[in-house]
């Protein structure tokens, strides 16, 4: 049996195997739904079709939202070339933000592991993927690596928004995409577990303040900004940088911030930047156009 519930557990279970924590993740995903693993192959390609078809829905479509506060961001990042970022953080920006745009205006996506999180994961992974010549099969491995970080914190610690504030969002994301990426550029499994520590642990505290109780405003950007993030991270982790911080005590530490965060600050729209002058505005005239819609059905 392949039973992991931690990340050490995960470690420790891979290196007996002399294994990457890649094929671990896919041997325990076909055992816990009773498949073989060529069936799980095969549902991880058909996502990655549905990750890729996000991107290029999401650049495609420039129009603005229903409530007008996002959806033409990506096209400026496309149709301007990089000023202070490198080529694969400034794809990595763009793609992110091209699939959570997308998510505002009713696009399929991944939920990765949120809606309001979706873009992190597929924008750090294709920018760095497409820039390294990885192999369908590479992606593939990228993504159960990424999966296998993710069900371990929203098994020990939460992903909801609602529960944990955005970092239990945006952080899982940009862990699961820092291991990820580590995994692509080749990175040991504890690199890659260090990567996704640094990852969560630079993004603990986060709150979750969505503007007019939309998934759009600050989400969209955080998307475009936790995608860079992840870079960061796998970066250091390749260098040999690793978080003081054990990955497990990580998580166990966002949960717990999450704990201690006021309901006002986990996606209630009660606080932060939801009860700004600007967004209580906007939330009265979203408010107005939805009660005219209704008189007039």
């Amino acid at each position: 049996m392949f039973e992991y519930t931690s990340i050490a557990d995960l470690v420790d279970l891979a290196e007996k195997l002399h294994s990457p924590i890649s094929k671990i993740v896919l041997q325990r995903e076909a055992e816990e739904y009773e498949v073989t693993t060529t069936q799980v192959i095969a549902k991880m390609q058909s996502r990655l079709k549905v990750f890729a078809h996000s991107i290029k829905d999401g650049l495609y479509d420039d129009r603005l939202s229903v409530s007008g506060m996002v959806g033409k961001d990506a096209k400026r990042i496309e149709n301007m070339p990089p000023l202070v970022l490198g080529n694969i953080a400034h794809r990595a920006l763009l793609y992110a933000l091209a699939v959570s745009e997308g998510n505002a205006k009713m696009h399929k996506i991944v939920a990765c592991p949120t809606a309001g999180s979706c873009g992190i994961v597929p924008g750090a992974v294709f920018a760095v993927g497409e820039a390294k010549g990885a192999s369908n099969e590479k992606y593939c491995d990228a993504f159960f690596t990424a999966a296998g970080i993710g069900n371990i914190i929203a098994k020990n610690a939460c992903v909801a928004g609602a529960v944990g504030g955005c970092q239990a969002e945006c952080g899982t994301a940009a862990a699961m995409a820092a291991a990820a990426v580590t995994n692509i550029l080749g990175g040991s499994n504890e690199q890659i577990t260090h990567a996704a520590a640094l990852a969560l642990k630079n993004t603990l505290g986060l709150v979750c303040d969505p503007v007019a109780e939309l998934v759009e405003v600050p989400c969209v950007k955080r998307n475009g900004f936790h995608a860079v993030h992840a870079l960061t991270a796998a970066e250091m982790a390749m260098a040999g940088i690793k978080s003081f911080i054990p990955p497990d005590e990580v998580i166990s530490a966002m949960y717990k911030i999450g704990r201690l965060l006021p309901v006002s600050l986990k996606e209630t729209s009660e606080g932060g930047l939801a009860k700004t002058p600007t967004a209580c505005q906007l939330q009265k005239e979203l408010q107005h156009k939805n009660n005219l819609h209704t008189k007039l059905q």
